[in-house]
């Protein structure tokens, strides 16, 4: 794993503008970003599915004749909890709110100030958390556990472990906040956002997250901090440290 005061933060940007995608990667590489541009939202999963996940993307949301900019975001957030900011010339409250309730961290309209979406795009990063690892198609965390986001399955000790989506979108948030403790708040919200969900529930999908990846007894990787959340670590060892 890589240190992410060490490493440059991967965007992704996608619009079907040219010059907006040539004006989105000067900015971004002015602040010190690493950039992906792809100009339909097709193109943008394919870069996915060949690179890895960024750490956020910068979607826009009508790119006819295509996949629209909220049908990536469904589609992408089947399998991870990346964060987007929508970028379009749509200005209607009613796209806004849906967009901010439903698929985006931040709304930003056309025509934009560079220097405002990149100050945008940093206060995400610092709410969501970094994803610290290695921009990857497969994410290695140590030597016994791989997770491949996009195809939804963990490479534990050389065998391949089929994941759900909700596993897949839990693990995607524990590991952006390594070493800490994420609310189970918070976890609901992101997982669930639109519904009543009790956190028995949470508990059950992490229990069956916990038993795929920790099935070796002397693996562990997901520690439940009691009345507060849960933490993803590498490099334990103990089970009896949960």
């Amino acid at each position: 794993m890589t240190e992410s005061t060490e490493q440059k933060l991967t965007i992704l940007t996608i619009d079907d503008n040219l010059y907006t995608l040539d004006i989105l990667q000067h900015a971004l590489e002015k602040a010190n970003f690493n950039t992906v541009a792809a100009s339909s939202g097709e193109k943008g999963l394919s870069l996915i599915m060949e690179y890895g996940l960024p750490h956020l993307a910068v979607v826009d949301l009508n790119m006819p004749p295509g996949m629209s900019g909220f049908q990536f975001c469904r589609k992408v957030h089947q399998f991870s909890d990346l964060p987007v900011i929508m970028l379009t010339a749509i200005d209607e409250e009613s796209t806004i709110v849906t967009g901010l309730e439903s698929h985006a961290e931040d709304y930003v309209t056309k025509p934009f100030n560079p220097g405002e979406l990149v100050a945008r795009i940093r206060r995400v990063l610092r709410r969501m958390g970094e994803f610290t690892f290695e921009y990857a198609p497969v994410t290695k965390v140590d030597d016994s556990l791989s997770v491949n986001f996009a195809k939804r399955r963990a490479i534990i000790c050389g065998e391949s472990v089929s994941l759900t989506p909700t596993e897949t979108k839990l693990l995607y948030i524990l590991m952006r906040s390594t070493g800490q403790t994420v609310t189970t708040e918070f976890i609901i919200r992101r997982i669930w956002p639109h519904e009543p969900v009790f956190e028995d529930r949470l508990h059950v999908h992490m229990h069956r997250l916990r038993r795929k990846l920790e099935a070796r007894d002397e693996l562990q990787y997901i520690l439940s901090e009691r009345g507060q959340g849960y933490a993803f670590h590498v490099g334990l060892g103990d089970p009896e440290a949960s």
